[in-house]
């Protein structure tokens, strides 16, 4: 239950995130603040769970769903404000929609996406979404893009409203990093779905034409 909690406020305070930004330099340094904590509740509340032994497929199945809409509301709104190109929010969407239409067809038959009933078969699979490894890469990743762009609006905000400016050199710069850091965020996202695709259509396959003794 403590999990599912920190869950559920990870999406609130991710929605008052993007409330805050474009409202003023403070708003905008708030809400970056904001973003970094999101990212960082995305592995407490993993933690929480295996600490409590509370872990659950359900639990499991939730922590996923705000991974979604958390990620999924930053890439779209960082598109509107044209921090980021519209195909990526859209190839981020995409994958999200068939990474989990696969997985829920997994869940029905008993497999979660990730512990002991995992759908993941191939090594390739567990290392590439599973590990230690993987997973960090990928939350970093995620953490440094989206804290980046905060950081790029707030500057913006306080160019607008006389508190400081950066040279522009260093602005331009600041903005480099943060097209880079989109872009193998994105790249990342989409070559840790591959090998969840190849593991999970069998399962899909399986469902939808079974063999004559499993009728």
């Amino acid at each position: 239950m403590q999990a599912n909690i920190i869950t559920l406020a990870r999406i609130t305070l991710a929605f008052l995130a993007i409330a805050l930004f474009g409202a003023s330099f403070w708003g905008n340094l708030l809400a970056t603040l904001l973003v970094a904590a999101v990212i960082w509740m995305d592995a407490w509340d993993g933690y929480v769970a295996r600490k409590l032994g509370i872990a659950s497929k359900l639990g499991a199945l939730l922590d996923i769903t705000g991974d979604r809409i958390v990620e999924n509301a930053f890439w779209i709104y960082f598109a509107v404000v044209n921090m980021v190109p519209l195909w990526m929010p859209l190839a981020v969407i995409s994958r999200s929609f068939i990474v989990d239409s696969l997985r829920a067809a997994a869940f029905a038959e008993g497999k979660t996406a990730f512990g002991p009933d995992t759908m993941m078969k191939s090594p390739l699979t567990k290392f590439l979404v599973a590990s230690p490894f993987s997973r960090a890469l990928y939350g970093f990743a995620k953490a440094a893009v989206f804290i980046w762009l905060g950081l790029i609006l707030t500057f913006v905000a306080a160019a607008a409203e006389g508190l400081f400016l950066l040279p522009q050199w260093a602005f331009r710069s600041t903005v480099f990093i943060g097209d880079l850091l989109a872009y193998v965020t994105v790249i990342l996202c989409l070559l840790r779905a591959l090998p969840v695709i190849r593991d999970a259509w069998p399962l899909v396959v399986k469902k939808q034409y079974p063999r004559s003794d499993e009728i």
